[in-house]
């Protein structure tokens, strides 16, 4: 079971680096102005497909390692996840007539709103969604519509961790861009946002810690009573002066490593303080990995399609990068 966990967290990991830098491009577009349009279309137009690779493998490995989390996700937290799922399919769809449609005309720009606006909505609610598992308020004993649906996600506490989830996601998407163009004029803009969406990250996270106070989560002493935990909180903090070192020297490797270690961080401390639950209840027992995993058969098949899976999917997902983005990895200078 411990395997089928890593290839989760890894696929976590894996889709917020790559999938959620890309929603977050949409979001950077926004803020910086369609001036860097061009460029972070570029920039992503080659890959975007591939990276929700990562997030088919989190539902194929919760559908069939852990029945229990994916059916109760499904069905308590249906309509945020039903929302994000419509942003991803809109934001696709948009930027694929945005930036493949042969005829440029007034559609364009409403492709180009669509896909911003998708850019926002999709990662607020997948941020909602991890909020609403953490938090406590899914009830199976509810008796309404409202209490049953609506409340475990529609609070304080869900809301900041989709702010910090689209934050996030900008913050690395405008890390990866400083490589990405070569005008000097967006480099420069793509350096100065980096640092303001790094410091509102910070905010945004001190805004989670807050708000699960308010609605009830005692998350600052879940982390204080945790090393692990305590250990990347620290390990994140000390790569903030570092990364802006090294987005002043213009060492675009060492950013692009520093924001994604950042990031990394913050999840790993966050997995850990929540483990070995996953989903927390309100009037029921908590769901974990232990109370909702699949026969061991079920588990061996699933590890070995995994294995095979990775063997064949992973070189292809790096040659896709070389091919496209190894020029830009020659040198840090160029």
């Amino acid at each position: 079971m411990e395997a089928i966990i890593f290839f989760l967290v890894l696929s976590i990991v894996c889709y917020v680096l790559f999938g959620g830098a890309d929603f977050g491009a949409g979001v950077l577009e926004m803020i910086t102005g369609n001036i860097n349009r061009q460029t972070i279309a570029h920039a992503i137009g080659p890959v975007w497909e591939a990276n929700h690779v990562w997030l088919i493998l989190v539902v194929v490995i919760l559908f069939m390692g852990f029945p229990k989390i994916y059916s109760t996700l499904t069905l308590y937290l249906h309509i945020p996840l039903l929302i994000m799922l419509i942003g991803i399919v809109f934001r696709g769809t948009a930027f694929a007539y945005m930036h493949y449609d042969a005829i440029k005309d007034q559609s364009n720009i409403v492709f180009n709103w669509v896909f911003k606006i998708s850019s926002i909505i999709t990662p607020l609610f997948l941020g909602i969604v991890v909020g609403a598992v953490a938090l406590g308020n899914i009830t199976p004993s509810a008796v309404s519509f409202y209490d049953g649906f609506i409340a475990p996600w529609l609070n304080l506490f869900s809301f900041s961790v989709g702010i910090f989830t689209i934050i996030l996601f900008t913050f690395l998407a405008d890390v990866y861009m400083i490589g990405e163009t070569e005008d000097i004029f967006e480099f420069r803009e793509f350096k100065t946002s980096a640092k303001t969406l790094n410091a509102i990250s910070v905010a945004s996270g001190i805004l989670v810690f807050t708000s699960a106070e308010f609605n009830g989560l005692p998350l600052f002493s879940m982390y204080i009573n945790s090393w692990f935990a305590v250990f990347m909180v620290v390990t994140a903090t000390f790569l903030i002066p570092v990364l802006w070192w090294s987005l002043k020297e213009e060492k675009i490797i060492l950013s692009r490593v520093l924001g994604a270690g950042q990031a990394i961080a913050v999840m790993l401390a966050w997995f850990w303080v929540q483990m070995p639950v996953v989903i927390r209840q309100s009037g029921a027992a908590d769901i974990t990995f232990y109370n909702s995993v699949a026969p061991d058969a079920t588990l061996w098949q699933l590890l070995l399609a995994l294995i095979i899976g990775s063997c064949i999917i992973l070189p292809f997902l790096f040659y896709l990068m070389k091919v496209f983005k190894g020029s830009q990895f020659q040198s840090e200078n160029d």
